[in-house]
């Protein structure tokens, strides 16, 4: 039997509802950069591997431009 399928804009949604839960009285800061980092790193190395670390074919795959593409790699330390 396969499990239920969930988006991933459901699931970060969840998450983010865990975030603000395990909070309780603390107070959120940086929520914008901290979601970008968690979706954005893992989807550049995984694109990456796709295209078989062809950063032309990435970005195309991404839909973004391939300098922009670069500039993300090297952002987080995968180039």
């Amino acid at each position: 039997m396969n499990a239920p399928t969930i988006t991933i804009s459901e699931c970060v949604k969840q998450h983010l509802n865990k975030f603000f839960h395990d909070l309780e009285d603390q107070e959120a800061n940086a929520i914008y950069d901290m979601v970008l980092t968690a979706v954005e790193k893992p989807m550049l190395e995984l694109v990456m591997e796709k295209a078989g670390h062809n950063q032309t074919i990435a970005s195309q795959m991404l839909g973004i431009n391939r300098n922009t593409l670069r500039k993300k790699l090297q952002q987080y330390n995968l180039i």
